[in-house]
């Protein structure tokens, strides 16, 4: 029980700091910091992955796969965004 807490503590400020970072980003710079966050995501991917494969038990398995849709939309999100920042820059026929 006293590692669920410890846990879940962790989780809770990973998302408050995660989230204080992300709100302070200035508009002009979030676009090119997609790529870093595309690299992180993909680390999340393979993260995910190992924990939902381990079967330790039912909730790592939810959660590892949980983790893997989110990270998932992250990646094709980040991607999409970027191609749209690109095509801004093509020269027009």
């Amino acid at each position: 029980m006293e590692d669920l807490v410890m846990y879940l503590t962790v989780f809770v400020l990973a998302m408050f700091v995660g989230f204080e970072v992300i709100t302070k980003v200035p508009p002009t710079l979030h676009t090119p910091l997609m790529s870093g966050a595309n690299a992180i995501s993909g680390i999340t991917i393979v993260g995910a992955l190992i924990s939902a494969g381990s079967q330790h038990s039912t909730l790592t398995t939810v959660l590892g796969l949980t983790a893997l849709v989110f990270a998932t939309i992250n990646v094709v999100g980040g991607f999409l965004v970027t191609h749209r920042m690109l095509e801004m820059f093509r020269r027009k026929d």
